[in-house]
């Protein structure tokens, strides 16, 4: 037992940077800078994905009785932006390259500002003083984002054949690691999650959820395909830089507990819209003629 636990912080790690390589393997260097070059799509993504999600939290956690861990949990989750599984599934609901992978390097290299700066301002409303380090954050940028896209975009510009036929299965296999390891984490976790459950706790998650869809679709731009890229970036959240911060802030491991029942409630409600998105996106069926 303790050695599969020590495991499967490795396994989380490896499933992360897999999905990262897969990036750097199916990307041009176009797709990658697009957003960063586009200052008006870059704002509103900044809007939509950093700064209105932890506002929308922080107003409803003020205003529901709920537990102060899951008020906790879900302005962790609120402040951590797009986890490495976005893009890839931004591109099966059928997103453009260089929206869904522009957006995820842009906000990616903005999270070592944005995390430290929005963490100390919400902590400050709530009169609490938790911080984290830029260095921690660039860490984890370093060695989870930007050596494995380094490496992945080296692999596509030497060897452009063999990175266009291995990206889908390096994304596909980095997936099903991610579920196999989160899967025993949530499973420990759950006598903890379950009981936080009640008091308004789904409502409120779900709630965070569909405003940052919202927002994400209406400022999404110009086609059906960019308005969903962006709902999918605001909406879904980052855990495991969520759970780093919880783990320095607080030590009631409970945090961790509402930080994964978070994850869980925002895929289920975005489930509803990407089926939204693909059945408008999918060209009509005729049928043939005799």
């Amino acid at each position: 037992m303790e050695a599969l636990q020590t495991l499967i912080p490795i396994l989380i790690g490896l499933s992360l940077a897999g999905l990262v390589l897969a990036v750097g393997l199916h990307a041009d260097r176009g797709d990658l800078l697009s957003v960063l070059r586009n200052p008006r799509e870059l704002w509103r993504a900044v809007l939509a994905v950093i700064i209105i999600p932890p506002i929308a939290a922080g107003l409803l956690v003020s205003m529901l009785p709920l537990e102060p861990v899951v008020k906790a949990g879900i302005m962790m989750m609120a402040i951590s932006p797009v986890p490495p599984l976005v893009p890839g599934k931004e591109i099966g609901m059928g997103a453009r390259k260089s929206c869904a992978y522009g957006l995820y390097v842009a906000m990616a290299l903005l999270t070592v500002i944005s995390v430290p700066v929005v963490l100390a301002v919400t902590s400050a409303l709530f009169g609490r003083s938790d911080s984290i380090s830029v260095g921690v954050i660039a860490e984890t940028l370093l060695l989870g984002v930007l050596l494995p896209l380094a490496v992945g975009v080296l692999i596509r510009r030497l060897a452009p054949a063999l990175a266009e036929g291995w990206w889908r299965r390096i994304y596909v296999i980095s997936m099903a690691l991610v579920l196999l390891a989160f899967l025993p984490v949530i499973i420990k976790a759950w006598p903890a999650i379950a009981s936080l459950i009640g008091n308004g706790t789904l409502l409120a998650m779900a709630i965070v959820t569909m405003i940052a869809i919202a927002v994400g679709h209406l400022l999404g731009g110009p086609d059906l395909r960019d308005h969903a890229t962006l709902a999918i970036a605001a909406s879904v959240r980052h855990p495991g830089i969520a759970i780093t911060i919880a783990g320095l802030s607080f030590q009631d491991r409970r945090v961790s507990a509402a930080i994964l029942l978070f994850m869980v409630v925002g895929l289920v409600v975005s489930i509803p819209y990407t089926m939204w998105v693909k059945r408008h996106l999918s060209p009509p069926t005729h049928p043939a003629h005799a």
